[in-house]
């Protein structure tokens, strides 16, 4: 009897881990705490898709044994790291992925014990931090208070759990990563705060200073309010202090406050485990702006509302691609690339549809759809969009509508747009080919003449003129960018060019425009220019014709600087020139001295999966017959090394999803090796099966089954909708049709 009772308890366990199997969602598989360390500058924190509004626990900042690094003495581009545990607020505005320091402003921290203003001292040590997509909590172990955060589009909301006696809600709109400080600060009553706070200089550029307006809201009236002012020390020093003493607070302060330094505070008398909420309203626009915001989006203080409607939304947008087979930890980094893909860009529109022009402080209303912010084109252009145009294709022409809209408000499509306004980061000219592999995708609800127009503008200007490509004189006088100065990337902006240009090539072609279809096609075949045939890889070339002296192609491993390349080096550019595969395959000598150099480029250790220029790389394989399986080869070793379900699990910057986007293809066995060209190269997939739902708005298909069959180790045969593939390639058009395509191996 008891081994049969035994029996019936274990048949009951494998029953109950059946069905939890079976009942979890998509969102069940993300795990927001990969690439929170190693770089990957990804964060934990509570956001919907595509929304403005982050909330996110900051703790890089404040002198403390428990932080790896101090922000006032290192340099952080992300407003949390794993590694850190000194916990000083939440922030509302934040990057995802990126690589310089920007925004993580208007932090809420709550405290208990006597009012203290200097983030240094107020901070308290984190722990039992849990994640997902939607909701952020953690413990603070210095006052015992539990927080928990959630988010709508363009809201936050906390919960704080605190314990009986005096506790304080912080806002500090002097902390952040910005390298702006400028705020203001109004309280309005015992429950409600207003104010602004300054952000731009991304990557230190100045000239992109923009506000960024809020409305915070308490679910319980203060006892006691008021605002702080950190004051300068006097004396040669100059600096700001570092203790309490030299904050001075200001008491039912109900005028408004600016400064560079600012914070107010807001006290109660709490019983043990009393729930204060806060609701924080954000815009780009205005103060009543952001009260609007909040007033329709937030749920009157119910917190389990806002944080079952953002996890609802994530399950929406996540199940748009199903997947069957691999292992947990597979679909664990499967779905959390495609939750990374998922947050830029995001929403710059108010609830109103109002919004600030691009480089400048006018303010427009979007007609329809919705204004989108955070353009890291150099990265997204490669994959991102492509896979928006897949998967996502409504958001991708909110997307290059909202390009055009910059270029009709500013004069210039975008490079690296934040919050509508040009920061100049990074090379090339990426709209081009983002607006172009969306046409050619069949996404055309935008005005093609328009976007022909500017991208022609950016490609034909002189530099004098030109805001996109000031060094385009002498690459269109002699084919090629010059070495003018030690390090100013030359041959990183040629050959972005190159590649802008055979999009412009290949639309002018569709629009009938002849003419400029030679032109452009011709530019972009510059890039032989720098080919150097004493090393047999690119090189930089001076003003004269002549090549750079003292040449060292491993110059620039590591991210040091690098003569001639940004970010990388001559291995990792030098199979650049994608967009014209047959000239590149013979300027490099013929098919098999091409894949010798190419795979050496892999086993001699020069392949960089941190960073953008050499990503396709191993796809390139697929391009010459018989040699296919090396991708496949390259592909199973680089998911299975720098992709983890782990915070490091991330090679580095995610560079706004492009990392994960990166990862997310290679996964489904399916990538766009070149935007613009609709073709896309195979791989085995890491799952037995993959489904995406096509939207029917933009696509004739259903939904794309992706399946492999078989048991060997090399791909034997392709197959769409039961035709056999010619070639390691299948077409977007046909794809978008619906089906199946299945991969023997």
């Amino acid at each position: 009897m008891n081994n049969l009772k035994k029996i019936a308890l274990q048949l009951f366990a494998l029953l109950f881990c059946a069905q939890t199997i079976l009942a979890q969602t998509p969102a069940d598989w993300v795990n927001p705490f990969i690439g929170t360390t190693n770089y990957g500058t990804t964060n934990p924190g509570a956001v919907v898709p595509r929304g403005i509004v982050s909330v996110v626990p900051f703790n890089v900042s404040g002198n403390s044994p428990l932080n790896k690094h101090d922000k006032d003495n290192g340099w952080w581009s992300t407003p949390y790291s794993w590694d850190n545990k000194y916990f000083t607020g939440y922030s509302h505005v934040n990057l995802s992925g990126v690589g310089c320091p920007e925004l993580g402003v208007i932090l809420l921290m709550p405290t208990t014990g006597d009012v203290n203003g200097d983030h240094r001292e107020y901070g308290s040590e984190m722990s039992k931090q849990v994640a997902h997509p939607g909701y952020y909590s953690t413990y603070l172990n210095k006052y015992a208070i539990n927080t928990e955060v959630s988010a709508t589009e363009r809201t936050g909301i906390s919960r704080f759990t605190f314990p009986a006696g005096q506790s304080n809600i912080l806002i500090d709109l002097g902390n952040g990563l910005t390298n702006e400080s400028g705020a203001s600060i109004k309280i309005v009553n015992n429950r409600e705060i207003e104010g602004w706070r300054m952000t731009g200089t991304f990557c230190y550029n100045d000239g992109t200073e923009r506000p960024v307006y809020f409305v915070a809201r308490f679910s319980k009236p203060a006892e006691e309010f008021g605002v702080w002012k950190k004051m300068p020390k006097m004396g040669p020093e100059a600096a700001w202090s570092a203790t309490s003493d030299k904050i001075k607070y200001y008491k039912n302060f109900k005028a408004e406050m600016a400064g560079d330094s600012i914070g107010s505070w807001f006290t109660f008398n709490t019983k043990a485990n009393e729930e204060i909420l806060v609701e924080v309203g954000i815009s780009y626009v205005s103060i009543e702006n952001a009260r609007l915001n909040l007033n329709y989006e937030s749920k009157d203080f119910d917190f389990e509302a806002t944080r079952k409607q953002a996890e609802k939304k994530w399950n929406e947008a996540l199940s748009t691609i199903t997947v069957k087979g691999g292992t947990n930890d597979q679909k664990t980094v499967f779905y959390t690339g495609l939750y990374h893909i998922q947050i830029h860009p995001n929403i710059l529109s108010d609830v109103n549809g109002q919004y600030p022009a691009m480089e400048s402080f006018e303010i427009k209303t979007h007609p329809n759809g919705e204004r989108y912010t955070v353009f890291s084109l150099w990265d997204t252009y490669r994959n991102l969009h492509p896979f928006m145009s897949l998967a996502f294709p409504q958001q991708q022409l909110n997307a290059v509508q909202s390009m055009i809209e910059m270029y009709d408000e500013s004069g210039w499509l975008p490079r690296w747009e934040l919050n509508s306004t040009e920061t100049h980061v990074m090379e090339g000219d990426p709209a081009l080919p983002v607006i172009v592999d969306t046409w050619f995708r069949g996404i055309r609800d935008f005005d093609i003449e328009k976007a022909y127009e500017a991208m022609y503008k950016s490609a034909t200007t002189p530099g004098a003129e030109n805001k996109i490509r000031p060094d385009i004189d002498h690459y269109i006088s002699h084919g090629y960018v010059p070495l003018m100065s030690q390090y100013d990337n030359s041959v990183s902006h040629a050959l972005e060019y190159y590649i802008a240009d055979w999009n412009l090539a290949q639309l002018a072609k569709e629009l009938g425009k002849d003419d400029d279809y030679e032109r452009f096609l011709q530019q972009s075949r510059g890039y032989k220019n720098y080919y150097d045939k004493e090393f047999g890889i690119i090189r930089p070339k001076l003003e004269n014709g002549e090549f750079m002296p003292d040449f060292n192609p491993r110059q620039g491993e590591n991210f040091e600087p690098s003569p001639g390349f940004h970010e990388g080096n001559a291995y990792q550019y030098t199979f650049c020139a994608h967009h014209d595969m047959d000239g590149m395959i013979a300027l490099n000598g013929g098919k098999k001295e091409f894949v010798k150099k190419l795979q050496a480029i892999f086993d001699d250790g020069h392949f960089d999966m941190a960073n953008e220029p050499d990503i396709h790389y191993p796809w390139l394989f697929n391009y010459i017959k018989g040699e296919e399986w090396r991708a496949q080869k390259e592909l199973n070793r680089l998911m299975a090394t720098y992709f983890k379900n782990a915070p490091d699990g991330l090679p580095g910057n995610d560079d706004t999803g492009t990392m994960s986007t990166w990862i997310v293809y290679s996964m489904m066995g399916i990538y766009p090796v070149l935007p613009g060209d609709m073709n896309y190269a195979i791989a085995l997939p890491v799952f037995d099966e993959v489904k995406i739902q096509l939207d029917q708005n933009f696509y004739p298909g259903s939904e794309l089954i992706i399946k492999k069959s078989g048991s060997g180790d090399k791909i034997k045969s392709i197959s769409l909708n039961g035709k056999k593939q010619k070639s390691f390639f299948v077409n977007h058009t046909e794809l978008v049709q619906g089906g199946v395509l299945e991969i023997n191996f």
